[in-house]
C-alpha cells in the first residue's frame, strides 16, 4: 500500500523535500513546483483526485489553499518555521554582509523570536518583525520589507517568501531566504506517513447502507401484505441491486420493507462526495413509488457496522425530512441535510465521564439529544433561546422542546433567564440561557 503525496511549492524546496523523503518507502511522493503561491489553486484543482495527502513547502502555500477551501487540516501539512531554522540564516547573512544591526522579517512567529532571543546570545541585534497567522500576499510582504529598507531602518531582509526574495533580490535589497529545518520536514513526513496508514485503515472499514420503506398507517393496513406492496419493493431492489454493483457491495433482503448493501468506507465515503446517495433515494421513490429513508453504519466489524446501521435508521425515523444519517465506530452522529453534502449536523450519541454519567443516569433525554443542541448552538451562535428555536432546529413540536428545555433546566444544562411575549395574545415564553 503506497500513500500517494503531493509536494507543492518552489523548486529548490520540493527538491529537498523529495531528498529527504526518499527513507520512507510507503510513500508515494510527486513534486508539484510552482513559481508564485498563487499557482498552488490550479494545482490542487488539476490533481487531487490522484493524491491522497499534500505536502506544502511553508506556511503561504498551505493556508492559501485552505483559504480557497481546496485542503483541510485532515489531508494537507506543512513543516513550521523554528527558531533553528532563522538562526542558521542570521549566520549566514552576518557573515556574507559583514555585520549588521538591524534586519526585517516576515512569517516567523513573534513568540519564535522571543525564545530565540532568550536562548541565545544575539548582541545589539534588532529584529523588524511581520508575523502573520495565515496566508497574506507577496506585495504585501514585499512592502513591509521596502519601506523599512528605503527609510534607512533595516540592513537586510530575512524572508519565508521565496517570491519575495526573488523580487526584493532584483530591486537591489540584500535579502535571504528563511528554509524550513531538515528535522521539521522529516517530522511532517512521519506525521503524513501515519495519518496514510490511519486514513487506509479507516476506508477499509466495514460499511453498511441501509434503505427502509417509510410506511403509513393506511399502507400498513391496507398494502403491507398484497401482491401490489410487493411488486413496489421489486423496484426498489432493482434500484438497490444496480447500487450495490456501483459501490461495488453486496445486496441482502432483511425482512419487509427492509434492504442492506454492505461495502466498505472508502467506497461509501467516494459516493457521499458524488451526491449519489440523494439521487438513490429520489430513484427509489419514482421506480417503486414508496417513501424510504437511508441510513448508513461504519463499524471495525460487519457486527458493530449493523448495530450503527439501525441506531442511524432509528434516528432517521425521528425526523420530519429524509436526511441521510450515519454513524461511525465512536457512535458519532452525522446528519446530511443536503445532496451537496456541504450541510452537515454532526453530534455525539454519548457523552463521556463520571459527570455525564451521574447527570444523565435518570435522565428523560437521551444524551445525543443534548450533544445536538449543542452542536446547533454553537452553528446558530446562539446562547439564549426559547422552545419556539429549539423547536425549528430539531424539526419537532414545540410541545416537544418544551418538554426537552423543562429536563434540561433540571439537569442544569439550562437556566430560565426570563420571558418573551410573542404578540398581544397567548401565554409569554420562557427565555432560556443553555449551559451546555
Amino acid at each position: 500500500m503506497k500513500i500517494r503525496v503531493g509536494v507543492v511549492g518552489p523548486e529548490d524546496s520540493v527538491r529537498h523535500i523529495l531528498a529527504l523523503g526518499r527513507e520512507h518507502s510507503e510513500l508515494e511522493m510527486t513534486p508539484y513546483i510552482y513559481k508564485e503561491t498563487k499557482e498552488t489553486e490550479n494545482i490542487i484543482r488539476d490533481y487531487q483526485a490522484s493524491i491522497d495527502l499534500w505536502f506544502f513547502s511553508g506556511q503561504a502555500p498551505y493556508y492559501y489553499a485552505r483559504s480557497k477551501g481546496l485542503i483541510t487540516e485532515e489531508n494537507a501539512h506543512y513543516p513550521p518555521l523554528y527558531g533553528s531554522s532563522l538562526l542558521g540564516t542570521l549566520l549566514e547573512a552576518q557573515i556574507r554582509e559583514g555585520g549588521f544591526q538591524n534586519a526585517s522579517l516576515d512569517t516567523i512567529q513573534q513568540s519564535e523570536l522571543d525564545t530565540l532571543s532568550s536562548t541565545y546570545y544575539l548582541g545589539d541585534l534588532n529584529i523588524h518583525s511581520f508575523s502573520y497567522n495565515e496566508y497574506e500576499p507577496a506585495e504585501e510582504i514585499i512592502r513591509f520589507h521596502k519601506k523599512l529598507y528605503e527609510e534607512g531602518k533595516t540592513q537586510v531582509a530575512l524572508t519565508c517568501v521565496l517570491e519575495v526574495y526573488e523580487r526584493l533580490k532584483e530591486i537591489g535589497i540584500p535579502c535571504y531566504r528563511v528554509v524550513p529545518s531538515p528535522v521539521a520536514i522529516k517530522l511532517v513526513l512521519r506525521y503524513l506517513k501515519e495519518r496514510g496508514q490511519s486514513n487506509w485503515y479507516k476506508r477499509s472499514q466495514i460499511a453498511i447502507m441501509g434503505i427502509e420503506v417509510v410506511h403509513s398507517a393506511s399502507s400498513l393496513d391496507e398494502q403491507h401484505f398484497t401482491y401490489e406492496m410487493k411488486r413496489h419493493e421489486l423496484e426498489i431492489k432493482q434500484v438497490m441491486l444496480d447500487y450495490a454493483e456501483k459501490v461495488q457491495g453486496s445486496f441482502v433482503q432483511i425482512g419487509d420493507g427492509l434492504f442492506f448493501i454492505y461495502t466498505t468506507r472508502g467506497e461509501m465515503d467516494m459516493h457521499f462526495q458524488e451526491a449519489s446517495m440523494y439521487s438513490l433515494i429520489e430513484e427509489a421513490k419514482i421506480h417503486s413509488k414508496l417513501k424510504v429513508r437511508m441510513g448508513i453504519g461504519y463499524g471495525l466489524t460487519a457486527y458493530d457496522a449493523e448495530q450503527n446501521v439501525r441506531l442511524a435508521l432509528q434516528y432517521a425515523r425521528n425526523q420530519e425530512t429524509s436526511p441521510v444519517i450515519s454513524v461511525d465506530e465512536g457512535k458519532q452522529i452525522q446528519e446530511h441535510l443536503s445532496d451537496s453534502g456541504e450541510e452537515i449536523i454532526s453530534y455525539q450519541q454519548r457523552k463521556w465521564g463520571e459527570e455525564w454519567e451521574e447527570r444523565f443516569k435518570d435522565a428523560k433525554i437521551s444524551p445525543a439529544i443534548v450533544s445536538k443542541i449543542e452542536y446547533l448552538s454553537k452553528h446558530y451562535q446562539k446562547n439564549i433561546v426559547t422552545a419556539q428555536e429549539i423547536s425549528r432546529w430539531l424539526k419537532n413540536t414545540e410541545r416537544n422542546s418544551r418538554r426537552i428545555m423543562a429536563e434540561l433546566e433540571r439537569l442544569g444544562l439550562a437556566k430560565v433567564t426570563g420571558e418573551e411575549q410573542p404578540g398581544q395574545r397567548g401565554r409569554p415564553r420562557k427565555v432560556y440561557e443553555l449551559l451546555l
